[in-house]
Formats: structure tokens, C-alpha cells, sequence
């Protein structure tokens, strides 16, 4: 069956799918988008996702592109006609058409917005939180404003692939005082050594991550202590666990960092525990 995409009010067939030229998020990377997890039919943290969403575009003065309920409905229409029940959902909203200007374009132009959906493979996923991924770090260069999940990615892009060619999965973005900051799409997260989960404050400098904010019910529900506050990366080595949070991952562990092992090198039981609580906890939307 072949993928169908949402573009501008119409469903059409994904490898006819396309924007004008002179679209803003092509030519200045003007808009935002979201990333849903398609798990069991379900589509997960709806509600938090379009919330975010919501932020994002109010940020850069983007108009929604239609009223929320409404979305909701076609987000679910594409899932349904691509029969995802497991894999992603990707949504991206620009400020529009309009001739090529720094300038925002008259208020009447309207947004443009694209939806897609495409499968994966839990099994996979699976196998790679039972072994771990590896990450590498890398010196904070992107703007002050990775609150706003824009599209702009490339400092993101060169980040991932400077980790693929060093054999790991992900990079950490680190401060000059050697504070982590995040992964190039991923939340960073350790647990210390008496058990306590830790994770940046997301109120400036990282993306608040909505897998980020849904572990904190997982955690509570499991009797896990949360601390919001920095840590290094000396401290993340030196650290019980280590894992990443992300719609596209869940909770995965990580076992290595810059080349040297976590802890025993292995997932940790705290690690494992979330992620295997996550989607109980987790809000859950039927996708048809």
C-alpha cells in the first residue's frame, strides 16, 4: 500500500506530495513541528504534543493552520489511511507561501502544514533498549531558542552524523562549563547512585521534551524521585544509569559516552522500568 501524505487540505498519494518553492519553512526554515509516537493503534501524549505545538507557534507569531479539534481529526485520518499501529506520526506547520523576504508576509497568508505518517518496528526498538546506545558529546553551538521546536535542525543534523561516523546513536550538545545540555533530538537524563533521576530544568536551554514530561508521572507512579537540576558530563560517567527520552525512542538506555562504558556497560533496571511503564502511563488516543 502506498503512503498518503496531508498537504494543505487534501490527502495525496506520499511520493506526489510536495510545497512551492517559495514556501518559508524551505527557504528560511520559518515553522515548527511535532512527533507523535504511534504505539498499539494509539497515538501518544496527543494532548501534550499540540499543546507544545501551540507554544511553538505562538513563539515565532505562526498562526494554527486550522482550529484544534480539527487537526486532531486529520492527524488520526492519516494515520488511519497509512494503518500505522506502530510507528510515527510528523506534523509540520511554516508561515506560508509568499515572495522570498526576511520580513513576516501580510497577515492574511495562510500557514501551510504537512502530515505524515510512517511505520516502524517495535521489535527493533526493543532490541536496541535491551543492549543500549552509545552517545558522543559535542560543544553547544545552536541558537538560545531550542525551546521553540523549529525546524531549523542543521547544527541537530551535523551532530547525529558526526555520532553515526564515531560508531554511536546519539550526541549531547555540552556547555562550555561542561554541563550537558541535550541530545540532537533527545532529552539526557542519569540516575545517581542512591537512585535519583535527574534531568535539566527545561525552562530555558532545552526543548521540554513531551516524553520528558510524561516520565515524571511514570516515575512517580513507580516511587522514583525526580531532581531537576544540570549535570556534567563527568557525572553522567561516573553515573548508576544513563538513558535518553524522546517520542521517537521512549526511554533508552545508554551505556557508553565518548567511548567509555557506563556503569557495567549494560541497561540498567531503572532504565528498563520506565520504559517498560511508559506506555500505561502514558495519554493514549485511538487512532481510528
Amino acid at each position: 500500500m502506498s503512503r498518503i501524505a496531508y498537504v494543505n487540505g487534501r490527502y495525496v498519494p506520499h511520493s506526489e506530495a510536495g510545497i512551492h518553492i517559495e514556501d518559508r519553512g524551505y527557504q528560511f526554515a520559518d515553522g515548527v513541528y511535532e512527533v507523535c509516537e504511534i504505539a498499539r493503534g494509539n497515538i501518544m501524549d496527543m494532548t501534550r504534543h499540540l499543546d507544545r505545538l501551540g507554544r511553538s507557534l505562538s513563539e515565532l507569531r505562526i498562526a494554527w493552520p486550522m482550529e484544534r479539534k480539527a487537526l486532531q481529526a486529520v492527524i488520526r485520518e492519516v494515520v488511519r489511511r497509512n494503518r500505522v499501529r506502530n510507528g510515527l506520526v510528523y506534523l509540520q506547520v511554516t508561515r506560508g507561501v509568499a515572495k522570498r523576504d526576511h520580513i513576516f508576509p501580510s497577515a492574511d497568508t495562510p500557514p501551510s502544514i504537512v502530515i505524515t505518517a510512517k511505520r516502524t518496528d517495535p521489535a527493533a526498538s526493543a532490541a536496541r533498549a535491551a543492549t543500549g546506545i552509545k552517545v558522543i558529546t559535542v560543544p553547544e553551538n545552536r541558537w538560545e531558542r531550542v525551546d521553540i521546536k523549529s525546524i531549523g535542525l542543521l547544527p541537530n543534523v551535523l551532530a547525529r552524523q558526526q555520532a553515526k561516523e564515531e560508531g554511536a546513536q546519539e550526541a549531547w550538545f555540552i556547555d562550555p562549563d561542561g554541563t550537558v545540555k541535550e541530545g540532537a533530538a533527545t532529552n539526557a537524563w542519569i540516575v545517581t547512585k542512591d537512585g535519583v533521576l535527574v534531568t535539566r530544568p527545561a525552562e530555558s536551554g532545552i526543548l521540554r521534551g513531551i516524553t520528558r514530561t510524561t516520565i515524571f508521572d511514570v516515575a512517580k507512579n513507580l516511587g522514583l524521585k525526580i531532581e531537576e537540576r544540570g549535570f556534567s558530563v563527568d557525572e553522567a560517567r561516573q553515573a548508576k544509569e544513563v538513558f535518553m527520552t524522546a517520542a521517537t525512542t521512549v526511554v533508552m538506555p545508554i551505556v557508553a559516552i565518548d567511548g567509555e562504558s557506563v556503569a557495567n556497560g549494560h541497561p540498567g533496571t531503572t532504565t528498563l522500568s520506565l520504559r517498560e511503564a511508559f506506555f500505561d502511563i502514558a495519554e493514549k488516543t485511538p487512532s481510528c
